[in-house]
């Protein structure tokens, strides 16, 4: 190991020497800051680093240090993503209205915000406030090490090298003022927007919305002080208010006793946009004897998110946990703007909010502040949250205090097994919505729902919930406590990183099982033998009905462990098996029934008479995949979609779910609901209507179109329980689904054959680029449709081995 560590080195320091492709760049002055706390001018600085770009143009970097290889990194990422990351940071300086137009919807990458004056509102707030600086200044772990400082004020100098030394011709960006340097503190700040996506940012307009009633107010009633909300719809009014629907993911891990060496294998598919600023990266990073890792970054990222190294691998899933809670104030009826705590008035605290707006004079709004957090207001929906003058509502988000994430993710690129990866979880406590799976190769797998979620026990909302609590806290794990007593504050466990969250001893964790699996669900299921149970209501429920996806997959994964001496190449199959979990429940009973209609016609939602004959030959025979030459998948999709809309949960099945097997229960389609008929009826009318024959293939009509190239699409919405998601987007004019939302993103499967070089095969869906004219617009895009895979170079001997290898050496 000593004498292959020396060779690295060598080969590294021969590297960074070497002689650049690039033309010399004009010095920057100034010395480096990048040991020092995130700067707040655009960073200088003679950094430096070597790029090795294989094939897909993936960027293997070598530095000798963090800031070098921050450097290196902010660079490169600019060079595939200048114009994605720069309108990030317009977002993140609250810029939009001044460059786009207050009126403009945002992307949505950053927050929830609807527009980009309420964007904004809130990301000036926070640099108002001097929110992230105060994060920044903490010691460690509360705030960012050294390393991660390095990184991100590396980072920030890379990026603005490549913009000072190119001239860049993405049609999105090309030409465009609002394209500038950034600093360390923007990436600090793109840090803690994507942290607080689960609480502040997913509620964006309620906090920006908050005023205080007027006089004509008074007598208004609450939600609390009129009729509840049932138990079904304070839980979809949960999902509304709080969504983070556009993501979502699978990971598997198996241990050494299911695989055919004995060590581990990890599969990560996460659920991601495959358009804007939450899309992934791939590169390498390496600072020799330091540190050695591959995979994907989120943009503008310093860290990799999610990856592998010569010993571990890991991916994140979206988690079910709650990570904020409401508190209900009673206000002063003398005054809306001051509540009371035990009977003793407090004052909300006012923060005026001036943006700058495009073809017109800025706007200032007022923000309302608590002891709690921000005053939000929802006042319509399924869960609506006034402002009278006797009550409000103050959102609680612990993740408005963590900017640990990439601390976290630096030891998961350091760990030498699962064990270090748990470690860091636990040291750090950065994670903010998503679980964490990891296989090591020494054949150890873990789960661990590790995430930052405020200290409310059940305990608690037992004591403290208000009405409304009490339906919406068992429904959907949305605390709404009672912020008029002092003894409701949320607690402190002593093993806490900070105050108000969980300790590490109440996280759901599995260990050195056959595998561990979410697809989205809670912790319940990771393992169908090993159930986990005991945890607190806010990290999700038990014995409860999971989704298609999760109930495909944990099957699949059960029958691949018990079947043993598993591969990275049944990894890769997995991926793309493209099997409908809805399909195989309910298909051939839809046939069936279809085949008995009377006349072979159903009556459409307009109430015409529809020939629905053929369909149901179509539906009998379809494989029950979506893959992209199966035929009536396509068919099924729609009459599924349509099905889901027409007949309520409570009547799609005649068998229902049974805690006991929660993998084969709810089934058998309930056929004689009334919405059966007409969802079949609309469904053929509707491929009727747009030229698409019953029997059509799906990759005929399911693509996505680059560069004027249809490229056919496997896989399948959220509905049809299809491991390989992808949510596309309907196009009646253009013959199907002409493009994807989101889906599959950053694909890894990875083992380990004993050497020092992981088995990794690597597919990063969109493309390293957003930039059509790059060519690496869409060349994973073609593997993506083509199902399959980048051989990946982890390695120096496969690096340099590259028929692609271009080596270039970048400085400031």
């Amino acid at each position: 190991m000593r004498t292959r560590l020396r060779r690295l080195v060598v080969t590294a320091a021969a590297l960074l020497t070497a002689t650049t492709a690039l033309p010399a760049a004009t010095a920057q002055s100034g010395p480096s800051q990048a040991s020092q706390a995130p700067q707040q001018h655009p960073s200088h600085g003679g950094l430096s680093a070597v790029i090795r770009y294989t094939e897909y143009g993936i960027p293997h970097i070598v530095a000798k240090d963090y800031a070098n290889l921050g450097f290196g990194s902010g660079w490169a990422q600019a060079a595939d993503q200048v114009c994605v990351l720069a309108d990030g940071f317009v977002t993140l300086r609250g810029d939009r209205s001044r460059w786009f137009g207050p009126e403009a919807a945002s992307d949505f990458s950053l927050s929830d915000a609807s527009d980009n004056l309420s964007s904004d509102l809130y990301f000036r707030g926070v640099r108002d406030n001097g929110t992230v600086e105060r994060l920044i200044a903490q010691p460690a772990p509360l705030g960012p090490s050294k390393a991660v400082k390095d990184l991100m004020n590396g980072w920030a100098a890379g990026y603005n090298a490549w913009l000072k030394q190119n001239r860049f011709k993405d049609p999105a960006c090309a030409g465009a003022a609002w394209v500038r340097p950034v600093t360390g503190l923007d990436v600090a700040t793109r840090a803690y927007a994507l942290a607080v996506l689960g609480g502040q940012g997913g509620l964006v307009d309620a906090i920006t919305a908050a005023q205080p009633p007027a006089a004509s107010t008074t007598g208004t009633t609450t939600a609390t002080e009129s009729a509840l909300p049932g138990a079904s719809a304070a839980a979809k009014g949960a999902r509304e208010l709080f969504d983070l629907s556009d993501m979502g993911s699978n990971a598997v891990a198996f241990n050494g006793s299911t695989t055919a060496d004995g060590r581990g294998l990890l599969l990560g598919n996460p659920h991601y946009p495959w358009q804007g600023g939450r899309r992934f990266w791939q590169s390498q990073q390496t600072i020799p004897g330091e540190l050695n890792v591959a995979g994907g970054s989120l943009l503008g990222s310093p860290t990799i998110s999610i990856g592998y190294n010569a010993n571990v691998a890991w991916s994140h899933t979206v988690s079910t946990g709650v990570p904020l809670s409401l508190h209900q104030l009673k206000l002063d009826p003398a005054d809306p703007t001051t509540y009371l705590v035990d009977g003793r008035p407090e004052r909300m605290t006012r923060r005026s909010v001036t943006v700058p707006v495009k073809d017109g004079s800025p706007v200032t709004r007022t923000q309302w502040w608590t002891r709690y957090g921000p005053v939000v207001l929802s006042p319509a929906g399924n869960l609506p949250l006034p402002w009278t003058t006797t009550t409000a509502y103050a959102l609680n988000d612990p993740n408005a205090a963590n900017l640990r994430f990439y601390d976290t993710s630096l030891g998961f690129s350091k760990a030498r097994g699962t064990a270090d990866v748990l470690n860091s979880l636990d040291q750090h406590q950065g994670i903010p919505w998503v679980n964490t799976v990891a296989a090591d190769s020494s054949g150890h797998s873990l789960f661990a729902q590790s995430q930052v979620l405020p200290r409310i026990t059940d305990e608690l909302a037992a004591a403290c919930s208000t009405p409304l609590g009490k339906v919406l806290y068992p429904a959907a794990g949305v605390a709404v406590l009672d912020g008029s007593r002092a003894d409701c504050a949320i607690g402190d466990d002593p093993d806490a990183v900070a105050p108000g969250i969980f300790g590490p001893a109440r996280m759901p964790t599995l260990k050195d099982t056959p595998y561990v699996e979410n697809s989205n669900d809670s912790a319940w299921l990771t393992n169908l033998d090993k159930p986990i149970t005991g945890y607190e209501r806010i990290f999700g429920p038990v014995r409860t009905a999971a989704s298609p996806r999760t109930r495909g997959a944990v099957a699949d994964v059960a029958a691949l462990a018990a079947k043993g001496g598993l591969t990275v190449a049944d990894l890769q199959r997995q991926q793309f098996a493209n099997r409908s979990t809805s399909g195989a429940l309910a298909a051939a009973d839809a046939a069936r029934a279809c085949a008995a209609l009377p006349g072979g016609t159903a009556t459409s939602s307009s109430g015409t008479a529809v020939d629905v004959s053929q369909a149901c030959g179509v539906l009998a025979s379809w494989d029950r995949t979506m893959n992209s030459d199966s035929r009536g998948a396509l068919l099924f999709d729609r009459f599924w979609r349509k099905l889901l809309g027409a007949v309520p949960s409570a009547q799609r099945w005649k068998v229902p779910f049974s805690a006991a097997d929660p993998v084969g229960t709810p089934n058998t389609l309930n056929t004689d609901a009334p919405g059966f008929t007409r969802a079949l009826a609309d469904a053929v009318t509707e491929l009727r209507a747009a030229g698409i024959p019953l029997d059509a293939r799906l990759g005929d009509h399911q693509y996505v179109v680059r560069n004027g190239r249809r490229l056919p699409v496997g896989g399948g919405t959220e509905s049809l329980g299809v491991w390989n998601k992808i949510e596309p987007v309907w196009d009646t004019a253009n013959g199907g689904y002409r493009d994807n939302a989101f889906g599959s993103s950053h694909i890894q499967a990875v083992g380990w054959d004993g050497s020092r070089c992981p088995v990794a095969r690597t597919l990063l869906t969109y493309s390293q680029s957003s930039n059509p004219n790059s060519p690496h617009f869409a060349d994973q895009t073609r593997l993506f449709s083509a199902e399959k895979w980048v051989k990946a170079r982890f390695c120096e001997k496969d690096i340099l081995s590259s028929p692609a290898l271009r080596v270039i050496r970048v400085h400031g």
